[in-house]
């Protein structure tokens, strides 16, 4: 992998650095968050093309890594920010598009960097098991042999409906070796972010979230104003769109009047190669 190149870096200069340098140097700098008292503070992390496609939304070829060309960076990337989270949000459409075997580890995405993600997590940050895998579908129609539901030291969070626990009973959700569901009331059939947030603080001691989409979750997270940073990956390709494949961009599903669409402030800037990695603030 190539370092990655620090175009610009908004954030105050700090005597003690957060990663270990086998992290800050390939990474191109330091990597710090902030907290909140009362609520997880939540990150959300995508993929783009130039023209603003998430996804190909073709299947077996409708995730990131068509979209990114499998960079080498980005998934380095993407593991760090694992490796740094207390837990990984993503909704049932991200659950279907990826394989069956896949988990949201570090490793997983980045294989390469395995060691040095688990140094960093355990030895700096203190968090001693894999972040927790929270599943959001308010029907409760989930594939409960993937295995990311049937490894045993990954802890999977379903927040789903009354409806939708229900389901998740019927098919057996009880006989998971490390899962548990929590009912969360669904107006409109959509979870309320704020909620989603309230029971991770409170129940899970949840306090940086990584967000990992789909589009229509992550948009009701921004709807909500329940997003306070955004990692975008630009890759150099263009997807386009068509009327009968509108093809999704980073939020679907909620859109915003002029007066009230979300500005967002650029805090840092990196590159590699053709790549641009991207960091945005709300505020």
């Amino acid at each position: 992998m190539e370092h990655i190149s620090t175009l610009l870096d908004r954030h105050p200069a700090q005597d003690r650095p957060v990663l270990p340098e086998e992290l800050r140097v390939p990474y191109g700098g330091d990597l710090r968050f902030p907290a909140h008292d009362d609520r997880p503070y939540v990150i959300g992390n995508f993929v783009s093309t130039l023209d603003g496609v998430v996804s190909f939304e073709i299947p077996g070829k409708s995730g990131g890594g068509e979209i990114s060309g499998l960079n080498e960076e980005d998934r380095f990337i993407m593991g760090l920010l694992r490796a740094s989270s207390d837990a990984v949000i993503v909704g049932a459409g991200t659950l279907r598009e990826v394989p069956s075997g896949y988990l949201w580890l570090p490793e997983h995405v980045y294989p390469e960097a395995q060691e040095r993600y688990a140094r960093y997590r355990e030895g700096v940050l203190g968090k001693r098991e894999p972040a927790l895998n929270v599943i959001v579908s308010g029907s409760g129609s989930v594939d409960l042999q993937r295995a990311a539901f049937r490894t045993r030291d990954v802890r999977t969070l379903f927040v789903t409906s009354p409806n939708g626990a229900g389901l998740l009973a019927r098919n057996g959700v009880a006989a998971l070796p490390s899962a548990e569901v929590r009912v969360i009331e669904a107006p409109d059939r959509k979870i309320p972010p704020a909620s989603i947030l309230n029971l991770l603080h409170s129940e899970f001691g949840v306090r940086l979230l990584l967000h990992e989409g789909g589009p229509g979750l992550f948009g009701d997270f921004v709807a909500n104003g329940c997003m306070d940073e955004l990692f975008l990956t630009v890759a150099p390709q263009l997807a386009g769109r068509s009327e009968t494949r509108p093809r999704p961009g980073v939020i679907s599903g909620a859109e915003f009047l002029p007066q009230t669409a979300p500005w967002l402030k650029l805090i840092s800037v990196k590159c590699s190669t053709n790549h641009l990695y991207l960091r945005y603030a709300t505020r």
